[in-house]
Protein backbone atom coordinates (compact mmCIF):
# COMPACT_ATOMS: atom_id res chain seq x y z
CA UNK A 1 0.00 0.00 0.00
CA UNK A 2 1.29 3.44 -0.91
CA UNK A 3 1.73 6.33 1.49
CA UNK A 4 1.19 10.02 0.78
CA UNK A 5 4.94 10.50 1.26
CA UNK A 6 5.51 8.33 -1.82
CA UNK A 7 4.01 11.05 -4.05
CA UNK A 8 6.83 13.51 -3.24
CA UNK A 9 4.41 16.31 -2.41
CA UNK A 10 5.23 19.86 -1.29
CA UNK A 11 5.07 20.80 2.36
CA UNK A 12 1.83 22.79 1.91
CA UNK A 13 0.15 19.72 0.39
CA UNK A 14 1.31 17.47 3.20
CA UNK A 15 0.01 20.09 5.65
CA UNK A 16 -3.39 19.93 3.93
CA UNK A 17 -3.38 16.13 4.21
CA UNK A 18 -2.47 16.38 7.93
CA UNK A 19 -5.27 18.90 8.54
CA UNK A 20 -7.71 16.28 7.21
CA UNK A 21 -6.26 13.63 9.48
CA UNK A 22 -5.51 11.27 6.58
CA UNK A 23 -3.02 8.46 7.18
CA UNK A 24 -2.90 6.58 3.87
CA UNK A 25 -4.55 7.21 0.47
CA UNK A 26 -7.76 5.40 -0.46
CA UNK A 27 -7.66 3.17 -3.58
CA UNK A 28 -9.09 5.94 -5.83
CA UNK A 29 -6.61 8.48 -4.41
CA UNK A 30 -3.72 6.07 -4.88
CA UNK A 31 -4.57 5.76 -8.58
CA UNK A 32 -5.68 9.30 -9.43
CA UNK A 33 -3.17 11.55 -7.61
CA UNK A 34 0.00 10.53 -9.54
CA UNK A 35 -1.83 10.58 -12.91
CA UNK A 36 -3.34 14.00 -12.11
CA UNK A 37 0.09 15.38 -11.19
CA UNK A 38 1.44 14.17 -14.54
CA UNK A 39 -1.20 16.28 -16.29
CA UNK A 40 -3.29 13.36 -17.56
CA UNK A 41 -7.00 13.60 -18.36
CA UNK A 42 -8.84 11.38 -15.91
CA UNK A 43 -12.10 9.47 -15.61
CA UNK A 44 -12.64 8.33 -12.03
CA UNK A 45 -15.47 5.88 -11.37
CA UNK A 46 -16.30 5.33 -7.71
CA UNK A 47 -19.18 5.53 -5.28
CA UNK A 48 -19.75 8.20 -2.64
CA UNK A 49 -17.52 7.70 0.38
CA UNK A 50 -14.45 6.35 -1.46
CA UNK A 51 -12.44 9.56 -1.09
CA UNK A 52 -12.80 10.85 -4.64
CA UNK A 53 -13.18 14.51 -3.61
CA UNK A 54 -9.71 14.55 -2.09
CA UNK A 55 -8.43 12.52 -5.04
CA UNK A 56 -8.57 15.81 -6.95
CA UNK A 57 -8.25 18.35 -4.10
CA UNK A 58 -4.83 16.97 -3.05
CA UNK A 59 -3.23 17.33 -6.52
CA UNK A 60 -4.94 20.74 -6.90
CA UNK A 61 -3.25 21.82 -3.69
CA UNK A 62 0.03 20.70 -5.20
CA UNK A 63 -0.52 22.35 -8.59
CA UNK A 64 -2.07 25.72 -7.67
CA UNK A 65 0.21 28.76 -7.51
CA UNK A 66 -1.17 31.17 -4.91
CA UNK A 67 1.19 33.94 -6.04
CA UNK A 68 -0.67 34.16 -9.36
CA UNK A 69 -3.71 36.42 -9.85
CA UNK A 70 -5.46 34.10 -12.32
CA UNK A 71 -8.10 31.39 -11.97
CA UNK A 72 -6.29 28.08 -12.27
CA UNK A 73 -9.00 25.47 -11.68
CA UNK A 74 -12.77 25.12 -11.97
CA UNK A 75 -14.77 22.47 -10.12
CA UNK A 76 -18.41 21.88 -11.07
CA UNK A 77 -21.13 19.99 -9.20
CA UNK A 78 -24.74 19.47 -10.41
CA UNK A 79 -26.44 20.73 -7.22
CA UNK A 80 -25.73 23.55 -4.82
CA UNK A 81 -25.65 21.04 -1.96
CA UNK A 82 -22.84 19.07 -3.59
CA UNK A 83 -20.99 22.26 -4.49
CA UNK A 84 -21.24 23.45 -0.87
CA UNK A 85 -19.87 20.15 0.41
CA UNK A 86 -16.90 20.31 -1.97
CA UNK A 87 -16.29 23.93 -0.94
CA UNK A 88 -16.37 23.05 2.77
CA UNK A 89 -13.72 20.37 2.20
CA UNK A 90 -11.62 22.68 0.01
CA UNK A 91 -11.59 25.50 2.59
CA UNK A 92 -8.97 23.58 4.59
CA UNK A 93 -6.59 24.24 1.67
CA UNK A 94 -6.59 27.90 2.70
CA UNK A 95 -5.31 26.92 6.16
CA UNK A 96 -2.37 25.15 4.52
CA UNK A 97 -1.75 28.15 2.22
CA UNK A 98 -3.18 31.43 3.50
CA UNK A 99 -2.71 33.18 0.14
CA UNK A 100 -4.88 30.63 -1.71
CA UNK A 101 -8.31 31.98 -2.70
CA UNK A 102 -11.19 29.50 -3.06
CA UNK A 103 -14.71 30.73 -3.75
CA UNK A 104 -18.17 29.24 -4.17
CA UNK A 105 -20.59 30.22 -6.95
CA UNK A 106 -24.10 28.75 -6.72
CA UNK A 107 -27.70 29.84 -7.08
CA UNK A 108 -29.20 31.35 -3.96
CA UNK A 109 -26.07 33.40 -3.22
CA UNK A 110 -25.94 37.16 -3.74
CA UNK A 111 -25.03 37.35 -7.43
CA UNK A 112 -24.25 41.07 -7.42
CA UNK A 113 -21.95 40.64 -4.44
CA UNK A 114 -20.07 37.90 -6.32
CA UNK A 115 -19.65 40.21 -9.33
CA UNK A 116 -18.33 43.09 -7.16
CA UNK A 117 -15.87 40.76 -5.44
CA UNK A 118 -14.64 39.37 -8.77
CA UNK A 119 -13.82 42.88 -9.98
CA UNK A 120 -11.38 43.22 -7.09
CA UNK A 121 -9.81 39.75 -7.24
CA UNK A 122 -10.18 36.41 -8.98
CA UNK A 123 -10.19 33.09 -7.10
CA UNK A 124 -7.45 30.55 -7.71
CA UNK A 125 -10.07 27.79 -7.52
CA UNK A 126 -13.71 28.37 -8.49
CA UNK A 127 -16.27 25.85 -7.21
CA UNK A 128 -19.91 26.00 -8.28
CA UNK A 129 -22.88 24.81 -10.27
CA UNK A 130 -22.53 24.82 -14.09
CA UNK A 131 -25.26 27.44 -14.62
CA UNK A 132 -23.84 30.00 -12.19
CA UNK A 133 -20.26 29.59 -13.47
CA UNK A 134 -21.46 29.96 -17.06
CA UNK A 135 -23.44 33.07 -16.11
CA UNK A 136 -20.54 34.78 -14.31
CA UNK A 137 -18.10 33.92 -17.11
CA UNK A 138 -20.04 34.27 -20.37
CA UNK A 139 -22.91 36.61 -19.47
CA UNK A 140 -21.23 38.93 -16.97
CA UNK A 141 -17.56 38.56 -17.94
CA UNK A 142 -16.76 38.74 -14.23
CA UNK A 143 -15.27 35.30 -13.57
CA UNK A 144 -12.21 35.01 -15.84
CA UNK A 145 -11.78 31.28 -16.35
CA UNK A 146 -10.54 31.59 -19.94
CA UNK A 147 -6.94 31.06 -18.73
CA UNK A 148 -7.76 28.26 -16.27
CA UNK A 149 -5.96 25.03 -17.14
CA UNK A 150 -7.92 22.53 -15.04
CA UNK A 151 -11.61 21.57 -15.18
CA UNK A 152 -13.07 19.00 -12.79
CA UNK A 153 -16.60 17.72 -13.37
CA UNK A 154 -17.81 16.00 -10.22
CA UNK A 155 -20.86 13.69 -10.26
CA UNK A 156 -20.74 13.65 -14.06
CA UNK A 157 -23.61 11.15 -14.42
CA UNK A 158 -25.85 13.33 -12.28
CA UNK A 159 -24.77 16.42 -14.27
CA UNK A 160 -25.96 14.63 -17.41
CA UNK A 161 -29.21 13.58 -15.75
CA UNK A 162 -29.98 17.15 -14.65
CA UNK A 163 -29.28 18.48 -18.15
CA UNK A 164 -26.30 20.67 -17.21
CA UNK A 165 -23.76 19.33 -19.73
CA UNK A 166 -24.62 22.08 -22.29
CA UNK A 167 -23.71 24.72 -19.67
CA UNK A 168 -20.30 23.11 -19.11
CA UNK A 169 -19.86 22.69 -22.85
CA UNK A 170 -20.50 26.42 -23.31
CA UNK A 171 -17.58 27.51 -21.12
CA UNK A 172 -15.21 24.51 -21.37
CA UNK A 173 -14.63 25.29 -25.04
CA UNK A 174 -13.41 28.78 -24.09
CA UNK A 175 -10.97 27.69 -21.42
CA UNK A 176 -7.22 27.08 -21.91
CA UNK A 177 -6.16 25.28 -25.09
CA UNK A 178 -4.11 22.91 -22.94
CA UNK A 179 -7.07 22.17 -20.66
CA UNK A 180 -6.70 19.18 -18.34
CA UNK A 181 -10.07 17.63 -17.51
CA UNK A 182 -11.01 15.17 -14.79
CA UNK A 183 -14.52 13.70 -14.53
CA UNK A 184 -15.70 11.76 -11.49
CA UNK A 185 -18.83 9.69 -11.51
CA UNK A 186 -20.57 6.72 -9.88
CA UNK A 187 -21.54 5.33 -13.31
CA UNK A 188 -20.61 5.94 -16.94
CA UNK A 189 -23.77 6.35 -19.09
CA UNK A 190 -23.26 6.08 -22.86
CA UNK A 191 -24.73 9.59 -23.31
CA UNK A 192 -21.81 11.01 -21.30
CA UNK A 193 -19.08 9.55 -23.49
CA UNK A 194 -19.33 11.97 -26.47
CA UNK A 195 -18.90 14.96 -24.15
CA UNK A 196 -15.82 13.47 -22.48
CA UNK A 197 -14.34 12.48 -25.83
CA UNK A 198 -14.72 16.07 -27.06
CA UNK A 199 -12.52 17.52 -24.32
CA UNK A 200 -10.29 14.66 -23.19
CA UNK A 201 -7.11 13.42 -24.84
CA UNK A 202 -6.29 9.77 -24.18
CA UNK A 203 -7.88 9.83 -20.72
CA UNK A 204 -6.90 7.33 -18.07
CA UNK A 205 -9.84 5.55 -16.47
CA UNK A 206 -9.69 4.45 -12.84
CA UNK A 207 -12.49 2.31 -11.51
CA UNK A 208 -12.80 1.41 -7.84
CA UNK A 209 -14.85 -1.77 -7.57
CA UNK A 210 -16.57 -2.46 -4.27
CA UNK A 211 -18.71 -5.31 -3.03
CA UNK A 212 -22.19 -4.55 -4.30
CA UNK A 213 -23.81 -5.67 -1.07
CA UNK A 214 -21.67 -4.81 1.94
CA UNK A 215 -21.50 -7.65 4.49
CA UNK A 216 -21.48 -4.99 7.23
CA UNK A 217 -25.08 -3.97 6.46
CA UNK A 218 -28.14 -5.84 7.76
CA UNK A 219 -31.10 -5.65 5.39
CA UNK A 220 -34.38 -6.06 7.26
CA UNK A 221 -37.73 -6.31 5.46
CA UNK A 222 -40.53 -4.76 7.49
CA UNK A 223 -44.12 -5.29 6.23
CA UNK A 224 -46.42 -2.25 6.07
CA UNK A 225 -49.61 -4.33 5.83
CA UNK A 226 -52.39 -1.71 5.63
CA UNK A 227 -50.41 1.06 7.36
CA UNK A 228 -48.81 4.17 5.84
CA UNK A 229 -45.02 4.65 5.83
CA UNK A 230 -45.27 7.28 8.56
CA UNK A 231 -47.31 4.93 10.75
CA UNK A 232 -44.81 2.09 10.31
CA UNK A 233 -41.87 4.39 11.01
CA UNK A 234 -43.60 5.58 14.18
CA UNK A 235 -44.11 1.96 15.28
CA UNK A 236 -40.49 0.83 14.74
CA UNK A 237 -38.68 3.89 16.16
CA UNK A 238 -38.66 2.42 19.70
CA UNK A 239 -36.88 -0.63 18.24
CA UNK A 240 -33.53 1.06 17.61
CA UNK A 241 -31.39 3.96 18.80
CA UNK A 242 -29.77 5.72 15.82
CA UNK A 243 -26.90 8.15 15.94
CA UNK A 244 -28.10 9.39 12.56
CA UNK A 245 -30.97 7.74 10.67
CA UNK A 246 -31.34 8.52 6.97
CA UNK A 247 -34.90 8.00 5.68
CA UNK A 248 -35.43 7.67 1.93
CA UNK A 249 -38.70 8.42 0.16
CA UNK A 250 -39.51 7.80 -3.51
CA UNK A 251 -41.27 11.16 -3.93
CA UNK A 252 -40.88 14.68 -2.57
CA UNK A 253 -44.45 14.58 -1.27
CA UNK A 254 -43.77 11.46 0.81
CA UNK A 255 -40.53 12.97 2.14
CA UNK A 256 -42.41 16.09 3.24
CA UNK A 257 -45.18 14.06 4.90
CA UNK A 258 -42.66 12.03 6.90
CA UNK A 259 -40.73 15.14 7.94
CA UNK A 260 -43.96 16.85 9.06
CA UNK A 261 -44.86 13.78 11.11
CA UNK A 262 -41.46 13.88 12.82
CA UNK A 263 -41.95 17.53 13.65
CA UNK A 264 -45.34 16.71 15.19
CA UNK A 265 -43.58 14.10 17.36
CA UNK A 266 -41.04 16.79 18.38
CA UNK A 267 -38.19 14.73 16.89
CA UNK A 268 -35.10 16.47 15.42
CA UNK A 269 -35.40 16.11 11.64
CA UNK A 270 -33.72 17.58 8.56
CA UNK A 271 -35.82 17.61 5.37
CA UNK A 272 -34.02 17.62 2.01
CA UNK A 273 -35.60 17.42 -1.45
CA UNK A 274 -36.06 19.46 -4.62
CA UNK A 275 -39.22 21.29 -3.52
CA UNK A 276 -37.48 23.20 -0.73
CA UNK A 277 -36.97 26.91 -1.25
CA UNK A 278 -33.42 28.28 -1.26
CA UNK A 279 -33.43 29.47 2.37
CA UNK A 280 -34.64 26.10 3.69
CA UNK A 281 -32.13 24.19 1.55
CA UNK A 282 -29.32 26.28 3.04
CA UNK A 283 -30.68 25.68 6.52
CA UNK A 284 -30.89 21.92 5.85
CA UNK A 285 -27.28 21.75 4.65
CA UNK A 286 -26.12 23.71 7.69
CA UNK A 287 -27.95 21.26 9.97
CA UNK A 288 -26.24 18.36 8.19
CA UNK A 289 -22.82 19.96 8.52
CA UNK A 290 -23.33 20.61 12.24
CA UNK A 291 -24.93 17.20 12.87
CA UNK A 292 -27.72 18.80 14.89
CA UNK A 293 -30.47 16.35 13.92
CA UNK A 294 -30.65 12.59 14.39
CA UNK A 295 -33.10 12.06 11.51
CA UNK A 296 -32.71 13.08 7.86
CA UNK A 297 -35.55 12.61 5.36
CA UNK A 298 -34.54 12.85 1.69
CA UNK A 299 -35.23 11.77 -1.87
CA UNK A 300 -32.58 9.81 -3.78
CA UNK A 301 -31.27 12.68 -5.91
CA UNK A 302 -31.16 15.15 -3.02
CA UNK A 303 -29.27 12.57 -0.95
CA UNK A 304 -26.42 12.66 -3.47
CA UNK A 305 -25.51 15.89 -1.69
CA UNK A 306 -25.20 14.13 1.67
CA UNK A 307 -21.83 12.74 2.70
CA UNK A 308 -22.05 11.62 6.33
CA UNK A 309 -19.92 9.01 8.08
CA UNK A 310 -22.25 8.97 11.08
CA UNK A 311 -25.31 7.23 9.57
CA UNK A 312 -26.05 4.16 11.72
CA UNK A 313 -29.48 3.30 10.27
CA UNK A 314 -31.28 3.70 6.95
CA UNK A 315 -35.02 3.41 6.41
CA UNK A 316 -36.12 2.80 2.82
CA UNK A 317 -39.79 3.65 2.29
CA UNK A 318 -40.55 1.17 -0.44
CA UNK A 319 -38.18 0.41 -3.31
CA UNK A 320 -37.13 2.79 -6.11
CA UNK A 321 -37.79 1.90 -9.77
CA UNK A 322 -34.04 1.71 -10.37
CA UNK A 323 -32.88 -0.87 -7.83
CA UNK A 324 -29.34 0.54 -7.93
CA UNK A 325 -30.75 3.40 -5.90
CA UNK A 326 -31.72 0.91 -3.18
CA UNK A 327 -28.10 -0.25 -3.07
CA UNK A 328 -27.01 3.40 -2.77
CA UNK A 329 -29.59 3.98 -0.01
CA UNK A 330 -28.35 1.07 2.09
CA UNK A 331 -24.73 2.00 1.37
CA UNK A 332 -25.14 5.28 3.23
CA UNK A 333 -24.62 3.37 6.46
CA UNK A 334 -21.72 1.13 7.58
CA UNK A 335 -19.17 3.75 6.51
CA UNK A 336 -15.60 4.02 7.78
CA UNK A 337 -15.48 0.37 8.87
CA UNK A 338 -18.61 0.44 11.02
CA UNK A 339 -21.78 -1.69 10.87
CA UNK A 340 -25.24 -0.52 9.85
CA UNK A 341 -28.85 -1.57 9.36
CA UNK A 342 -31.23 -0.81 6.51
CA UNK A 343 -34.94 -1.26 7.27
CA UNK A 344 -36.85 -1.72 4.00
CA UNK A 345 -40.55 -1.01 4.47
CA UNK A 346 -42.48 -2.94 1.86
CA UNK A 347 -45.95 -3.45 0.39
CA UNK A 348 -47.35 -6.05 -2.02
CA UNK A 349 -46.30 -4.02 -5.04
CA UNK A 350 -42.63 -4.30 -3.96
CA UNK A 351 -42.58 -8.08 -4.42
CA UNK A 352 -40.84 -8.02 -7.82
CA UNK A 353 -38.15 -5.63 -6.55
CA UNK A 354 -37.49 -7.73 -3.44
CA UNK A 355 -37.26 -10.99 -5.41
CA UNK A 356 -34.94 -9.34 -7.95
CA UNK A 357 -32.54 -8.20 -5.22
CA UNK A 358 -32.67 -11.65 -3.60
CA UNK A 359 -31.77 -13.26 -6.93
CA UNK A 360 -28.80 -10.89 -7.13
CA UNK A 361 -27.53 -12.30 -3.83
CA UNK A 362 -28.95 -9.90 -1.25
CA UNK A 363 -30.03 -11.56 1.99
CA UNK A 364 -33.04 -10.04 3.74
CA UNK A 365 -34.09 -10.70 7.30
CA UNK A 366 -37.88 -10.55 7.75
CA UNK A 367 -39.08 -8.94 10.97
CA UNK A 368 -41.71 -6.80 12.62
CA UNK A 369 -41.57 -4.74 15.79
CA UNK A 370 -44.40 -5.82 18.07
CA UNK A 371 -45.06 -5.52 21.81
CA UNK A 372 -41.71 -3.87 22.40
CA UNK A 373 -39.52 -6.46 20.64
CA UNK A 374 -38.34 -7.36 17.16
CA UNK A 375 -40.01 -10.60 16.07
CA UNK A 376 -38.78 -12.87 13.28
CA UNK A 377 -41.31 -13.59 10.54
CA UNK A 378 -41.18 -16.54 8.15
CA UNK A 379 -38.55 -16.07 5.40
CA UNK A 380 -39.84 -13.74 2.68
CA UNK A 381 -41.53 -15.58 -0.18
CA UNK A 382 -41.73 -18.85 1.73
CA UNK A 383 -45.24 -19.98 2.53
CA UNK A 384 -46.08 -21.09 6.04
CA UNK A 385 -46.14 -24.86 6.27
CA UNK A 386 -49.41 -26.51 7.19
CA UNK A 387 -49.22 -29.24 9.83
CA UNK A 388 -49.46 -32.00 7.22
CA UNK A 389 -46.72 -30.28 5.24
CA UNK A 390 -44.56 -30.28 8.38
CA UNK A 391 -44.92 -34.06 8.63
CA UNK A 392 -44.02 -34.49 4.98
CA UNK A 393 -40.99 -32.28 5.51
CA UNK A 394 -39.80 -34.39 8.46
CA UNK A 395 -40.31 -37.60 6.51
CA UNK A 396 -38.47 -36.13 3.52
CA UNK A 397 -35.51 -35.28 5.77
CA UNK A 398 -35.40 -38.87 7.04
CA UNK A 399 -35.57 -40.31 3.50
CA UNK A 400 -32.81 -38.04 2.17
CA UNK A 401 -30.56 -38.20 5.25
CA UNK A 402 -27.09 -39.29 4.23
CA UNK A 403 -25.49 -41.97 6.40
CA UNK A 404 -21.74 -42.07 6.54
CA UNK A 405 -22.01 -45.82 7.18
CA UNK A 406 -24.88 -47.98 5.98
CA UNK A 407 -25.61 -50.31 8.90
CA UNK A 408 -27.59 -53.56 8.65
CA UNK A 409 -31.32 -53.08 9.19
CA UNK A 410 -31.21 -49.33 8.37
CA UNK A 411 -34.38 -49.66 6.26
CA UNK A 412 -36.32 -51.08 9.22
CA UNK A 413 -35.00 -48.31 11.47
CA UNK A 414 -36.02 -45.69 8.91
CA UNK A 415 -39.50 -47.21 8.60
CA UNK A 416 -39.81 -47.28 12.39
CA UNK A 417 -38.81 -43.60 12.59
CA UNK A 418 -41.44 -42.68 10.02
CA UNK A 419 -44.02 -44.78 11.85
CA UNK A 420 -43.15 -42.97 15.06
CA UNK A 421 -43.84 -39.60 13.37
CA UNK A 422 -47.22 -40.81 12.10
CA UNK A 423 -48.07 -42.28 15.51
CA UNK A 424 -47.15 -39.02 17.24
CA UNK A 425 -49.33 -37.13 14.80
CA UNK A 426 -52.22 -39.55 15.40
CA UNK A 427 -51.84 -39.14 19.18
CA UNK A 428 -51.94 -35.36 18.81
CA UNK A 429 -55.14 -35.66 16.76
CA UNK A 430 -56.73 -37.96 19.36
CA UNK A 431 -55.78 -35.61 22.21
CA UNK A 432 -57.20 -32.68 20.27
CA UNK A 433 -60.42 -34.64 19.62
CA UNK A 434 -60.75 -35.58 23.32
CA UNK A 435 -60.17 -31.97 24.31
CA UNK A 436 -62.79 -30.84 21.80
CA UNK A 437 -65.29 -33.41 23.12
CA UNK A 438 -64.64 -32.46 26.75
CA UNK A 439 -65.22 -28.84 25.89
CA UNK A 440 -68.49 -29.73 24.16
CA UNK A 441 -69.62 -31.77 27.23
CA UNK A 442 -68.72 -28.90 29.56
CA UNK A 443 -70.69 -26.42 27.43
CA UNK A 444 -73.68 -28.77 27.33
CA UNK A 445 -73.63 -29.24 31.13
CA UNK A 446 -73.39 -25.48 31.65
CA UNK A 447 -76.35 -24.95 29.33
CA UNK A 448 -78.47 -27.53 31.24
CA UNK A 449 -77.50 -26.03 34.61
CA UNK A 450 -78.68 -22.60 33.48
CA UNK A 451 -81.97 -24.05 32.25
CA UNK A 452 -82.60 -25.87 35.59
CA UNK A 453 -82.05 -22.62 37.52
CA UNK A 454 -84.73 -20.96 35.45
Amino acid sequence: MKRFEDFNLKKKTMDFISLNGFQTPTPIQEEVIPAFLRGKDIIGLSKTGTGKTHAYLIPLMERCDSSSEEVQAVITAPTRELAVQIYEKAKLMQEADERLRIRLYVGGKDREKDIRQLKNSQPHIAIGTPGRIKDLFLEEGALRIDRAGILIVDEADMTLEYGFLPDIDAFAGRMSDSLQMAAFSATMPDQLKPFLKKYMHQPQTFRVEEERFSPDIRHVLVPCYHHTYTEVIRSILPGFQPYVCLIFANTRETAHEIAEDFREMKLPVTELHGDLESRKRKQAMKQLALGTNSFVVATDLAARGIDLDTVTHVISCGFPEDLEFYVHRAGRTARAGSNGTCYALYRKEDDAAIRSLMKQGLHFEHQRFHNGTWQDLHPYGQKRLKKDDEIEKKISMIMTKKNTKVKPGYKKKRAAEIERIHRKKKQEMIRAKIKEEKLAIYKERSRRAKEEKK
